[in-house]
């Protein structure tokens, strides 16, 4: 059985700051080291279940929080800023289930710790046929064009509350229950660990059993995005399929889910050049 993992940092038990997140700042010793347990606790929980292939896509910010030397399980290592497909690398119709460790909230919704949809200085909401998602739902046309079932997902309850609709049949651990979106009531990252583990042995076994449905997404899909500034709402245009609908908003839409993907990307990377990072 062939396990994908796209593992982001926010959601991870102990992470309550930008600090712990970001390269070359104090904090992100630890903020990596605390990552690299929980990653290595769903593989782990893999492979004690029956998983034979494991590939790891490093999802958060330069995407290159692990050290490759300690993954467990002898997991293939994803990493690096530049990638086509960000977060979604590496997926393809090969793999039989997905896990989602670190996950956060979205940008819209409840108070998540440090939510945000991809880049919180460029984006203020994303939704999917007209429904307000986090980076699950967004990373979600990609899940559903391969037809690819989400069977772990690891973060605060909110995160996992925003990915239901997306990961009908999924185990979820929560690591840490959110307060606001800089304060959170955090497991011990032992017990996280431990968690994960036996939750991501348990998604092995259901996606085995035939359990675990794949994303269900509406063609043609309709991604509409909300910017911070009108500047970034113009520049986001300059990606194909992509039309602006409002002040600050714009549009991607068609039947190509993979395709709608690919233009988003498009506009997280060259709306960095208008006041977003």
């Amino acid at each position: 059985m062939k396990i994908w993992i796209s593992c982001d940092m926010e959601g991870v038990a102990g992470i309550v700051d930008w600090d712990q997140c970001r390269p070359g700042s104090p904090g992100y010793a630890l903020g990596c080291e605390l990552l690299q347990g929980e990653v290595n606790a769903a593989i782990e929980g893999a492979i004690a279940a029956g998983a034979t292939e494991i590939v790891v896509n490093d999802s958060h910010s330069r995407m290159a929080n692990l050290d490759p030397r300690r993954i467990a399980g002898g997991a293939r290592y994803l990493s690096g800023r530049h990638k086509p497909l960000y977060m979604m690398q590496g997926l393809d119709e090969s793999f039989d289930a997905i896990f989602l460790v670190g996950y956060h909230g979205s940008i819209s919704g409840r108070p998540s710790t440090m939510s945000h949809t991809y880049n919180p200085e460029v984006f203020s909401g994303v939704r999917v046929n007209g429904e307000h998602v986090g980076e699950s739902g967004v990373n979600a046309l990609v899940m559903a064009h391969h037809r690819t079932p989400i069977a772990l997902v690891t973060g605060d309850r909110i995160t996992a509350e925003e990915t239901k609709p997306f990961a009908p049949d999924s185990v979820d651990v929560v690591t840490k229950e959110s307060i606001t979106r800089a304060a959170a009531l955090n497991l011990h990252p032992d017990e996280s660990c431990r968690l994960i583990r036996e939750g991501a042995a348990a998604a092995v076994e259901r996606t085995a059993a035939g359990s675990v449905r794949p994303p269900e997404i509406a063609r043609p899909v309709v991604l509409d995005l909300e910017f911070q500034t009108a500047d970034m709402a113009e520049v986001a245009t300059w990606a194909r399929d992509t039309e602006r609908i409002g002040e600050r908003e714009a549009r991607i839409s068609g039947d190509d889910l993979l395709a709608a993907y690919r233009s988003f990307v498009a506009v997280t990377y060259i709306t960095r050049q208008a006041g977003g990072r």
